[in-house]
């Protein structure tokens, strides 16, 4: 039975590696080697003969991401953002244009806005719920769309299938960041994107132990190009994070169905309190992208940020106050996190069209007893 045909789940915890032929192990086999010996002069075992180029370990986490986002290729970096860096460098060139989220990761605007605009690259802003501003945003150098849905932090939510089209249209690529979603709840490739990123540092490793990024596509060229670059930059992870985010995905199914449950009963709870001015949660049917999530989502994701009635700091104030909620950056562990994303995650886009509300609070609902959570948040918010 082909991977095509399997079951979400069948294939997170299947795909890309089978038992040891020798040893019958189940689990891919971390192998912490830097060099492989060769059968003659570039006579390679398996093809591989250094770990930047290429890891078995690696191979098999490659295989199992491709088969999660239903892609025909995967590749595995060192990062979310070494992703982000290698699709750029991949389809840009000094002189082309992108468009961006008006709320994009933080992390994402600053390596465009600080280091890729220095070497030549234009961009604009659009929200991503906006085909028509999008639209408007493409020039005629425009080769790159980049989305997020939902985005980080407003939560808001893009048509990939229509943005696809609008970048097609425009002789342009469209990126959809799919970190928020995970594969589990959202198919990008499925809907017309041509490349899907992922840090995998969240809901795929979903132990808050491992950093790692990745790419899937069903471009060969594409991923040629991705594959020189993380051979010649070296942005690579390890075995041994190759390793944990496989294991991670062996339960993110379960995993999120549980971050959507506990998610959707808190967002409920927070709608309805004094000292909130508004729940951003996709989830919720007043949400604008409600619509949209319904059609392209199996369900709404473990993500919530709220608006402070107090101001900043009401909302400095409810993230120093949780105590099983930990104060942190990142997100998408099997723990529960809060953050100011003003001055943490998003702090580089102050003073930029990205900027964002000082009022703004951050969840990543965890999977722990709905009821604790729910208890802590309400002493927090007093």
């Amino acid at each position: 039975m082909t991977d095509d045909v399997l079951g979400f789940s069948t294939r997170a915890i299947h795909a890309g590696y089978e038992p040891d032929p020798q040893t019958g192990a189940v689990n891919v086999p971390i192998y912490a080697s830097s060099t492989f010996a060769q059968d003659g002069v570039g006579v390679m075992r398996g093809g591989y003969e250094y770990a930047r180029t290429g890891n078995p370990t690696r191979t098999a986490l490659e295989a199992n991401l491709a088969a999660l986002e239903s892609g025909r290729y995967g590749r595995a970096f060192s990062s979310g953002m070494a992703a982000t860096d290698c699709t750029l460098r991949s389809v840009l060139r000094p002189g082309d244009h992108l468009v961006i989220p008006n709320d994009a990761y933080g992390g994402t605007f600053r390596l465009i806005d600080k280091v890729f605009r220095l070497w030549g690259i234009e961009y604009s802003v659009a929200p991503v719920s906006d085909p028509d501003a999008v639209r408007n945003a493409l020039r005629p150098n425009t080769k790159l769309v980049w989305t997020e849905t939902p985005t980080n932090p407003l939560l808001n939510v893009g048509d990939i299938a229509a943005l696809a089209d609008i970048a097609h249209g425009a002789g342009a690529k469209l990126v959809v960041d799919n970190t928020f979603a995970s594969p589990y709840l959202q198919q990008p490739l499925s809907l017309g994107a041509d490349i899907v990123l992922h840090s995998t540092t969240k809901y795929l490793g979903g132990h808050s132990d491992v950093v790692g990024g990745a790419l899937i596509t069903d471009d060969q060229e594409l991923d040629t190009a991705f594959a020189f670059l993380q051979n010649g930059a070296g942005a690579v992870p390890g075995p041994m994070d190759a390793y944990l985010t496989m294991r991670g995905i062996k339960t993110l199914a379960v995993r999120m169905d549980r971050h959507c449950d506990n998610a959707e009963t808190i967002a409920a709870f927070l709608a309805d309190h004094p000292a909130v001015a508004k729940v951003l949660y996709p989830g919720m049917s007043d949400h604008p992208g409600y619509a949209v999530a319904q059609k392209q989502m199996r369900r709404f994701g473990g993500m919530i940020s709220v608006r402070l009635r107090g101001g900043a700091d009401a909302a400095q104030a409810f993230c120093s106050k949780t105590k099983i909620f930990t104060l942190a950056e990142s997100l998408g562990g099997v723990e529960s996190l809060i953050e100011h994303p003003a001055a943490m995650t998003h702090a580089s886009t102050a003073g930029s069209e990205l900027e964002v509300p000082a009022d703004l609070v951050r969840l990543s609902v965890g999977i722990e007893d709905v009821t604790d959570l729910l208890a802590d948040i309400e002493a927090a918010l007093g």
